[in-house]
């Protein structure tokens, strides 16, 4: 132990300077100050799998990781709809989980934001309707925004997050 201390106190703190911010970077940036105007507080987020396959998910975790930092930004995502401001649907709607969607739709507290995430979820995508789909999430529940693409990137999912904030809600109470 004291040869690693001693080998530590003779080489000095060896680290990199930080990078300088890229264009993609400024970008997320600017989401992140856009977000905290327009919501000014913490805004939490649900968020529901209807029946994908999971390729949304995987764009919606690299959300919270530190290149994204969605927490940083002062939001996050909750275990309960209602707690939530904004339920977040992937997939296409199937018969097992439209009641499920429909009662968290329900219990979440007003003023809520829908947004549907994934072609499948806009559209139904390759699954559509069919015996064991409803299809799209606003078949079976109102949406505020969607966001395209086959998975979307988390990119496009903050623009999402944006998009809802041209839907101005009533205060909570009136």
């Amino acid at each position: 132990m004291l040869d690693i201390l001693k080998r530590i106190r003779r080489t000095g703190m060896l680290s990199e300077a930080l990078p300088e911010l890229g264009e993609h970077e400024v970008h997320v940036q600017r989401i992140h100050a856009r977000l905290h105007r327009v919501f000014g507080r913490a805004l939490r987020i649900r968020h529901i799998d209807a029946g994908s396959c999971n390729g949304c998910e995987l764009e919606i975790q690299a959300l919270t990781n530190p290149y994204y930092n969605l927490e940083g930004a002062g939001i996050a995502f909750v275990a309960s709809p209602r707690h939530a401001d904004v339920l977040l649907v992937t997939g296409p709607v199937s018969v097992n989980m439209e009641e499920a969607l429909t009662r968290a739709y329900d219990v979440m507290p007003d003023p809520k934001w829908v947004i549907a995430v994934g072609d499948c979820g806009a559209c139904g995508g390759i699954f559509g309707a069919s015996y064991a789909s409803r299809g799209r999430v606003s078949d079976v529940i109102p949406v505020d925004a969607t966001v395209s693409g086959c998975p979307p990137t988390p990119q496009a999912l903050l623009h999402g997050l944006l998009l809802i904030t041209r839907h101005p809600k009533p205060p909570r109470g009136t």
